[in-house]
């Protein structure tokens, strides 16, 4: 009985695998898209200069698309969206199977947003110091 406990016991399963059904390409792009996703929103509300003070519009965006993608890409691959969030549970459980996957996603996602919205949005010629007011 003990030596079953055992057993038990040191089998491990990462937080952050990819289900049954789930190719490792078809979680590149989900962890991909739900990243583009969340950078984006952060850019639009949070980044860009030209927006100015939008008060708590932001952390609650941020935290509505987050919450958005954990509850669609969750089942499917754990919905990472942060080397981070994935490397910590690969380490403690040492399953390494298709981790590439919650690297190559969200960088590339990642960039690609912040290279759309900079390009599009902010346009790199337009920079300028909003007011600010004294008290």
């Amino acid at each position: 009985m003990f030596m079953n406990l055992f057993l038990f016991m040191i089998q491990t399963t990462s937080a952050f695998a990819l289900s049954s059904g789930v190719g490792a390409w078809n979680a590149v792009v989900f962890e991909f898209v739900m990243t583009f996703g969340l950078v984006y929103t952060v850019y639009a509300t949070a980044v860009d200069p030209k927006k100015g003070n939008i008060g708590i519009i932001a952390p609650i965006a941020i935290g509505f698309i987050v919450g958005a993608n954990i509850l669609a890409g969750g089942a499917f691959d754990g919905a990472s969206m942060n080397p981070a969030v994935s490397f910590g549970p690969a380490v403690v459980s040492w399953t390494w199977d298709n981790h590439w996957v919650y690297w190559l996603g969200p960088f590339v996602g990642s960039a690609i947003a912040a290279i759309v919205y900079e390009v599009f949005f902010i346009a790199p010629d337009t920079h300028e110091q909003l007011p600010t007011s004294e008290f």
